[in-house]
């Protein structure tokens, strides 16, 4: 399976078992994992399931690891970095939205090589943009690459947090920009200029490898606070994602200050 033909199985999933249900969810079709916020639902279990299946029986030597298997298995997260050939599967990112019946969700899926992301693929079933990056080979949009467009303003960066939200890279308040609530929506973002850097405290290889290698093939960085780049190794909390190198320096140096709000929260973008 190529990488256009791993792009038709995520549609092929999303038609077949996650838009179905999209806004006809029942009561009993949804349940909390760690938290009140933290969301599955019977689509994100048939989507992974449906997932995983094709990508073993097309790779199957290939690790194939999803959201949910490591929810109940955690210990599965810990063979990816040592993994000659890995999938990582997040079957619905921005679970939340897709709940409240918000178009704001996506599938996501990346490949790692001895620990490395190779290809990353994100489709949006609503809006029908379909992402896909190949390292080396840049990032496309429906096909096309994507040039993102150059921007006068102050480099500015995104928040779920209210108190938050509309931060410049020097820690200025801004207009109003708000975190998505999804990966899916966050990265591209990133990628078309809509905003210039993100900052995620949660660091989970499903939500960030795919978009973290779309940003780096278009210019972008991906690191943790110290300075590394993101991979799948990556454990630390702290994840700031930016449109170019001078970007990520400017709000990694100047605008943690400005993350911290009246009660000592930390904005958190996912």
């Amino acid at each position: 399976m190529d990488t256009d033909g791993i792009l038709g199985l995520m549609q092929e999933t999303a038609e077949k078992v996650i838009t179905p249900r999209f806004r006809a969810l029942e009561e009993k079709d949804i349940s909390h994992k760690s938290g009140p916020y933290d969301l599955v639902t019977i689509a994100d279990k048939e989507a992974e399931d449906y997932l995983t299946t094709r990508l073993r029986a097309a790779f199957p030597d290939a690790l194939v690891v999803g959201e949910e298997a490591v929810f109940d298995a955690p210990d599965l997260r810990n063979l990816l970095p040592n993994a000659d050939h890995a999938f990582i599967i997040d079957p619905i990112d921005g679970t939340n939205n897709f709940v409240r019946g918000r178009d704001e969700h996506g599938v996501m899926v990346a490949e790692t090589m001895g620990g490395v992301t190779t290809r990353g693929w994100i489709w949006q079933p609503q809006t029908g943009r379909a992402y896909v990056a190949e390292r080396g080979a840049g990032v496309r949009l429906n096909g096309e690459p994507i040039v993102r467009p150059s921007v006068d303003r102050l480099p500015l960066g995104a928040s779920s947090k209210e108190a938050m939200n509309g931060f410049t890279a020097d820690g200025h308040l801004a207009p109003v920009v708000w975190s998505q609530f999804a990966c899916a929506f966050d990265y591209p973002a990133v990628l078309h200029g809509d905003i210039d850097f993100m900052f995620y405290t949660s660091m989970h290889p499903w939500d960030h490898l795919a978009g973290s290698l779309m940003v780096t093939e278009n210019g972008g960085v991906s690191r943790t606070m110290d300075g590394l780049a993101y991979t799948v190794l990556s454990r630390s909390r702290g994840l700031l994602v930016a449109c170019d190198t001078l970007v990520w320096m400017t709000a990694q140096q100047r605008w943690p200050a400005a993350i911290k709000g009246p009660a000592g929260q930390i904005f958190k973008a996912n």
